[in-house]
């Protein structure tokens, strides 16, 4: 940046916290409405290429209705979350990635012909205490390790290009947390964020959750105790629980990753759920579609047609602006609508696994470059991405985005185009057989996918 261009960008950060800071002061003892507005205002204003006009609208009317569902939404979380915190987290996540990072993203991906991710997903460590049924993770082994070095410079280069945001992955990601730490003093202007099982999570480290500011983590949990342990272990569910009430006493917001099944995809939408999830101070749910991932992968915890579906309601449900829970849910699989199809291979983020490779997803580990040999941008650039960028979406209707699990034909053929290779750190795994654990569920899902894009008005 000029020297201009910093002043600008200096001052333009230092209003958003201005304004941050006034709308959680407020919050404490009067309605926020008119605070939240302005800030509305002001994002529309400097970045409105950022969202459409119809969702800048649907802000300023949540903002502008104190009764509202995410308004109460909203006062919760500026009223129970340390204000420190939520402010250094915000400015990163939301000013630094999501309004300006995400315009130099853009730029940057025309400039060089490529995807710019908006979020790089690092594994600091594929070492896990953990060892989880139908887990990516779980087939990586426990040997290897990024140096902080290395991460240190992955999120130099990205920020350069417009990555402003790094969620941590693994194995279990707090068995490196001195590192991650490190990380977040070196890079302010940078949202972290990790997936964790929870079971490490301490008093000493939610001191320092509070004192770095800019990282927040998501517990992962599958159900009520039956279920989340029959996958993840006995004594988990406890555990998870009590790592929830410690960061809930230290007034850290947090969120929970799930991997939904044919097993337990009723049980972890259910009301009895949110409800526990919610009382334990937790704001977001990540919701991933189980994927056959590795050479003993079972494929009957796929959804059915149906138990798909129901899943795409219930979220949309659990999220609307009116009705289902206080609780922001995000479904992986079936929210291509709202992302114009598949994210991955860089379009708006990648993988970078323990052992330096760039994948294109966490899910899909092929590769043809290595941050050890490489600059980000030139790992960005390389022929599997390429690929990516040249085939999505990979399919009109947005309800079958993925080039694996609802497109199988895809994947093979873009490794080969792309001479890369499997990165499967336990047991190497070829596209065809990855895709052929896909096919029978991509051509169940096809017919119930076109009906339900139909019914929304698009197509067919």
């Amino acid at each position: 940046m000029t020297v201009t261009e910093k002043l600008a960008h200096a001052a333009e950060r230092k209003a958003f916290e201005t304004m941050l800071d006034s709308l959680i002061r407020k919050s404490r003892t009067q309605d926020v409405g008119k605070v939240a507005d302005d800030l509305v205002s002001m994002v529309q204003k400097i970045h409105s290429s950022v969202w459409e006009p119809e969702t800048f609208a649907m802000l300023h009317k949540i903002a502008n209705d104190p009764n509202s569902k995410w308004a109460h939404y909203a006062e919760r979380l500026l009223r129970e979350c340390d204000p420190y915190l939520l402010r250094t987290f915000l400015t990163a996540a939301a000013y630094e990635g999501g309004f300006r990072g995400f315009q130099q993203a853009r730029a940057n991906s025309e400039k060089y012909d490529c995807n710019i991710p908006w979020i790089v997903l690092m594994d600091p460590t594929s070492a896990c205490n953990m060892r989880c049924a139908g887990c990516w993770a779980a087939e990586y082994g426990y040997k290897q390790n990024l140096t902080f070095e290395e991460m240190d410079r992955v999120l130099t280069e990205g920020a350069a290009l417009g990555t402003h945001a790094c969620l941590f992955t693994g194995g279990e990601p707090l068995m490196r947390k001195a590192d991650i730490f490190r990380l977040c003093e070196k890079h302010r202007d940078i949202a972290f964020h990790a997936f964790t099982n929870g079971t490490l999570i301490d008093q000493a480290f939610c001191d320092e959750l509070k004192r770095v500011g800019n990282f927040i983590v998501s517990v992962s949990i599958e159900g009520f105790e039956d279920a989340n342990d029959g996958r993840r272990g006995a004594g988990h569910f406890e555990k998870a629980l009590a790592a929830m009430d410690l960061m809930h006493k230290n007034r850290i917001p947090f969120g929970v990753s799930i991997c939904y099944t044919s097993k337990n995809y009723r049980v972890v939408t259910s009301d009895e759920f949110l409800d526990l999830l919610i009382s334990k101070g937790c704001y977001f749910a990540w919701y991933f579609h189980y994927m056959p991932v590795g050479m003993g992968a079972a494929t009957d915890l796929l959804l059915t047609p149906e138990q798909r579906a129901y899943m795409k309601d219930r979220v949309r449900e659990i999220r609307g602006l009116t009705g289902g829970k206080e609780i922001f849910a995000i479904d992986f699989q079936n929210d291509g609508e709202f992302t114009h199809g598949c994210i991955a291979g860089g379009k708006l983020y990648c993988h970078i696994n323990a052992a330096g490779d760039v994948e294109p997803c966490v899910f899909i580990h092929y590769s043809g470059a290595n941050i050890r040999e490489k600059s980000f941008l030139e790992c960005l650039r390389q022929p599997l991405f390429l690929e990516y960028r040249k085939g999505q979406p990979f399919n009109d209707n947005l309800l079958r985005p993925c080039p694996m699990l609802e497109n199988p034909e895809c994947l093979p053929e873009m490794v080969k185009r792309a001479g890369a290779h499997s990165t499967d750190l336990e047991a190497p795994e070829s596209a065809e057989h990855l895709c052929d654990k896909c096919h029978a569920y991509a051509a169940c899902w096809k017919p119930e996918a076109e009906k339900l894009w139909a019914e929304e008005g698009h197509e067919v």
